[in-house]
């Protein structure tokens, strides 16, 4: 049995919920032969993920959101290194109750991908999510070597909201060993960067925007993109219109313009975490995340690991905290069942702070239906 489930975001980390369904079923069947191997899509959680599977976790001083100086990690395994922005640049890195949806910047997750130069990497895994930035990347790139500068010649300030200013793009001084590393960016948002489905619009809001907000980074971002093609050609523009282009505020905009490849999440994550032999040694997989919704289908970890799964021929069970998909929906998606923290526990608020026990009785009801 292989359980390759995502965090309950809030509640518990993917590490944790393989512990709790681990513990449920050995409850119910003591001698039963299970694997766990947590997941994560790119988003919050993604090094956690990496280091659970084998690699070694690395820490490192960058800036924050906010310019404040604050310790990241990402995951290095041989020559390759995960990199997850969120860990320098996430909404988790505010204070609490503080959203900066027009400066915040990514200028630490610039430093990460540095770190991870430095440390030797030659494939790098950039998963992005859970950002509170919508800079289109410009903080990664200034960190990375790049100059953004005013009509005056002064840099540009930190965030989105600043790119309206911005004159001249020069990416002559970035970092060489970029153009020799596999950089691919891994998210599982195929947004373009502007626009109606773009960064601001879409994902801004969740970030503290207003509407005025969105308008004034939708703007910028449109303008940033038309500096930087008389530095680097037509390419800009075309980087701005392809799928992850708005992934976490943009930040897919800036990998695409160091030369990053787009994958879904979850397919590069399986992939670096070595799920094809865990997945061949399985006879039941067991997948999951906090809420099981619409979201999930589209290339969140629980479609991912049920659609290579069903390739395999696997039968796949869920579990989760809330269940708002159809038994039709799941069937579509290669689950075979669903079992929510709901079905044991109605009260949301006790599915919240009490996941962990929960999460074991809900293991224990798998056990009895499959293993017994």
């Amino acid at each position: 049995m292989l359980i390759a489930a995502d965090k309950f975001k809030g509640s518990l980390t993917a590490v944790q919920v393989a512990e709790r369904v681990m513990a449920g079923l050995r409850r119910v069947v003591p001698g039963v032969e299970v694997e766990a191997l947590p997941v994560a899509d790119g988003g919050d959680g993604t090094v956690d993920a990496a280091v659970a599977a084998g690699f070694e976790r690395r820490e490192v001083r960058v800036a924050g959101p906010l310019g404040d100086e604050l310790t990241a990690a990402f995951a290095l395994r041989g020559d390759t290194a995960v990199v997850e922005m969120a860990e320098a640049s996430g909404l988790q890195r505010l204070p609490a109750g503080v959203f900066a949806p027009l400066t915040s910047s990514t200028y630490g997750s610039g430093e990460l991908l540095r770190a991870a130069l430095d440390a030797g990497a030659r494939t790098i895994v950039f998963g992005v999510g859970g950002s509170a930035t919508t800079d289109g990347g410009a903080g990664m790139l200034s960190a990375l070597g790049a100059r953004f500068v005013d009509a005056v010649g002064e840099p540009v300030a930190p965030g989105g909201a600043a790119l309206s200013d911005v004159a001249t793009a020069d990416l002559s001084g970035l970092d060489p060993r970029l153009t020799s590393v596999d950089f691919v960016l891994a998210s599982d948002v195929d947004n373009p960067l502007t626009g109606p489905k773009g960064a601001p619009a879409v994902y801004g809001p969740q970030k503290g925007a207003s509407p005025d907000d969105v308008e004034i980074l939708d703007a910028a971002l449109g303008h940033f993109a038309a500096v930087l093609e008389k530095s680097i050609g037509s390419r800009a523009t075309e980087y701005a219109a392809a799928p992850g282009a708005g992934a976490a505020g943009g930040i897919g905009y800036g990998a695409l313009v160091l030369g990053a490849r787009f994958r879904p999440g979850i397919e590069v994550m399986l992939d670096v975490l070595g799920f094809a032999p865990a997945l061949e040694r399985a006879t039941l997989v067991i997948t999951g995340e906090g809420s099981l919704d619409e979201q999930t289908l589209h290339g969140k970890a629980p479609a991912g690991v049920a659609a290579a799964a069903r390739a395999a021929g696997k039968e796949v069970v869920a579990v989760c905290g809330r269940l708002a998909l159809r038994p039709e929906a799941l069937g579509r998606a290669g689950i075979r069942r669903a079992y929510p923290l709901t079905e044991v526990e109605p009260d949301i608020a006790r599915c919240i702070s009490d996941a962990g026990p929960i999460l074991e009785t809900v293991a224990q009801n798998i056990a009895r239906d499959f293993l017994t």
